[in-house]
């Protein structure tokens, strides 16, 4: 059967199921809340609410709107005052912030300079195991000559250095504790998180930059895509956004009281690999892999073309994009013969026995198992075998973080700075100060990731673009595509704008309009 048949059929049998399951939970009851409330439905709840120590993107969605960092990016991921009004660099290793005044916690602290000291001294302490630290690590000193002044001096000059500084900032003197009762400055307070069931936040009726037009914000936790797509067909939730299988797309967009927006995104799907694994660690099986993968096909028949094929973690969207770097294009015969090659040899030719297998490590969300059963297919084709284990998403994200894995998938959220190359691949940069999960190491790279942060203007689209092509030859990751961010909500809903890096910071300025019945 040919690949196209077969994912058809797969996509076919998919589709069906889901109306089934959906037409069988149709007896649902949608639960009623307050007029001005937004409700979201979301895959999986918060790991914990502490920005100086989450990664994962339901986190940093929630986080959004309950922090402010000193700075913050726009759209185009140019930086823009936050809770600094305005900042100087009377050096190249100086910078001086003024916050701006009159700002306060939802506690009803008024906001210092020490808070962003404490803040950052916080991540800087290597008991508290920030993932962020090694971010810091060219500050050489922290001083606050008054309540709304703080001045960072560096070890160095550092290009990426204002972009660390968008990290949310908490109270230096509180008993609460940040992970799972949060206290920031944002548009909303955090109520409660019952765990796994939603998070409740509330308006901030005194936020700095004007109160938001909602009175509150719930996110659902609903982990089973069927009942998320009911819960927003009957009103129980105002708003789903990533991940969307495709193949539902066309029932929203039918739908007349639900509206669908989708915007090209930063966000970068690949395969890591255990660079320490006897199997994965050889560049011959991960090269053999990404010809044997055909994303093209993925991306058209199940992706729905909601994406584009990735070369490495920067998109064509980022002006560090390298379009020269190595590309690996659908080739079973070329992989096969890396494989032959290498002394993996095919036991019996086009028959069922196989090289080798592979174990795989994905969540239970449906869409990444059925990409995962083609990849099955499509390696099995080549001579290799794919064992898929999924696995429940806090136990998979656990495994990924302590390097418990042979070959995995994920996706990175939000990319917004090359400087992302040196928390990924730096081989300095291993859980938990950074994400160097599969232990990669080039000399090369570490010096061109440290020299990328204190490099500017072109001269740093240069160093990046040296990087690119060589994690391009070296593949610790096989780069998939960068996904199309997709939203589907009640038409009631107006002046929510997708992000490219999915933030949702413009729910602030989000109103519910009541002109359509519930």
């Amino acid at each position: 059967m040919t690949f196209n048949a077969r994912c058809t059929r797969l996509v076919l049998f998919v589709s069906t199921s889901l109306f089934f399951s959906l037409s069988l939970a149709g007896c649902h009851k949608t639960e009623i809340v307050a007029p001005d409330t937004l409700v979201i439905g979301i895959e999986s709840g918060p790991r914990l609410l502490d920005p100086r120590l989450y990664t994962d993107a339901a986190s940093s969605r929630i986080g959004d709107l309950l922090f402010n960092g000193l700075v913050q990016r726009d759209d185009d991921f140019s930086i823009q005052p936050d809770l600094a009004e305005s900042w100087e660099t009377p050096s190249p290793a100086r910078y001086v912030f003024h916050l701006r005044p009159d700002i306060y916690f939802h506690d009803g602290q008024k906001l210092t300079s020490k808070d962003i000291l404490a803040s950052i001294n916080f991540v800087l302490d290597p008991a508290n195991k920030s993932p962020w630290r090694s971010s810091y690590l060219m500050i050489d000193s922290i001083t606050t000559p008054d309540d709304t002044t703080i001045i960072f001096d560096l070890k160095k000059p550092s290009a990426p250095f204002l972009g660390f500084l968008t990290m949310g900032i908490t109270p230096a003197e509180t008993d609460k504790d940040m992970a799972i009762s949060p206290i920031g400055t944002g548009p909303f307070k955090f109520v409660d998180y019952k765990t796994e069931e939603r998070v409740t936040l509330v308006r901030n009726e005194s936020y700095f930059d004007g109160r938001a037009k909602l009175e509150g914000v719930i996110f659902k936790i609903i982990p089973d895509e069927t009942v998320r797509v009911l819960s927003l067909e009957k009103g129980a939730v105002h708003l789903i956004m990533n991940p969307i299988t495709p193949n539902i797309l066309p029932r929203f967009k039918d739908n007349p009281n639900l509206k669908v927006i989708s915007k090209l995104g930063t966000n970068y799907s690949y395969l890591g690999f255990n660079l320490k694994d006897p199997l994965t660690g050889k560049l011959e099986v991960r090269k053999a892999v990404a010809h044997a993968i055909d994303r093209r096909g993925i991306i058209k028949y199940i992706l729905k073309g909601l994406a584009e094929p990735a070369t490495g973690p920067l998109s064509p969207a980022s002006k560090f994009y390298e379009g020269g770097a190595r590309k690996y294009d659908y080739d079973p015969a070329k992989a096969r013969k890396i494989l032959d090659d290498a002394g993996f040899k095919d036991p019996d030719g086009d028959g069922p026995k196989v090289r080798f297998t592979l174990k795989y490590s994905t969540s239970q969300n449906e869409l990444r198992k059925r990409i995962a059963e083609v990849f099955q297919f499509q390696l099995g084709k080549v001579g290799i075998g794919l064992d898929i284990r999924s696995y429940e998403w806090g136990t998979f994200y656990s495994h990924i973080k302590k390097g418990n894995f042979q070959i995995f998938s994920l996706t990175w959220v939000g990319i917004v700075d090359p400087d992302i190359l040196y928390y990924i691949f730096n081989s300095s940069s291993a859980p938990p100060d950074g994400a160097n999960r599969g232990g990669y190491k080039n000399e090369r790279v570490d010096e061109l990731t440290e020299l990328g942060r204190v490099t500017f203007g072109e001269e740093r689209k240069v160093v990046y673009s040296k990087i690119q092509r060589i994690i391009a030859d070296d593949l610790p990751y096989v780069s998939l595509w960068h996904s199309v961010n997709v939203v589907v909500m009640d038409k009631r809903v107006e002046g929510f704008v997708v992000a490219p890096d999915e933030n949702l910071k413009s729910l602030k300025d989000v109103v519910l309009t009541p002109d359509v019945k519930q």
